[in-house]
C-alpha cells in the first residue's frame, strides 16, 4: 500500500469544513436551549423563595398563570448576592418540572433561574 500525503492547505480546508459542518449540524439538529428574557418582579418571599414576575415578555413562558404572572421557586445564579424587590427588572430562564413527594401523582413546579438586572 502506498503512502499518500495531502498539501497542508488542502488538509486545513478539509478540517475546517468538517468542523463547520459539525457546528451547523449541532445548531440545526441540537436540543432547543431556553432563551433568557427580562420581566418585572411582582413579589418575592424571602422565607419561601417564591418569586412572581410580570410583563409582556413572559406571555410565551411555560407556567404562566391566567392572571398573566409567572410564579415559581427562585434559584440564584452563582455569585449572586442581590435580592429581588417589587419593581426590579429581572433577567431569567424558567423551567417547569414534575416533582412527586409523598403522593404518587407528580405535581408541576416552576423553577426560575436568574438575577436582578443592575
Amino acid at each position: 500500500m502506498g503512502n499518500v500525503s495531502l498539501p497542508t492547505p488542502v488538509a486545513l480546508a478539509a478540517g475546517t469544513i468538517c468542523v463547520l459542518g459539525g457546528y451547523l449540524l449541532g445548531v440545526v439538529a441540537g436540543p432547543a436551549t431556553p432563551e433568557r428574557t427580562t420581566a418585572v418582579v411582582e413579589s418575592y418571599g424571602d422565607d419561601t423563595g417564591r418569586l412572581c414576575l410580570s410583563g409582556d415578555t413572559i406571555t410565551d413562558q411555560e407556567g404562566v398563570s391566567e392572571e398573566g404572572s409567572l410564579c415559581g421557586r427562585w434559584r440564584r445564579t452563582q455569585g449572586s448576592t442581590s435580592t429581588p424587590a417589587p419593581g426590579d427588572s429581572f433577567r431569567f430562564v424558567s423551567m417547569v418540572v414534575e416533582t412527586s413527594r409523598e403522593s404518587d401523582e407528580p405535581t408541576q413546579t416552576t423553577i426560575i433561574y436568574g438575577d436582578v438586572v443592575r
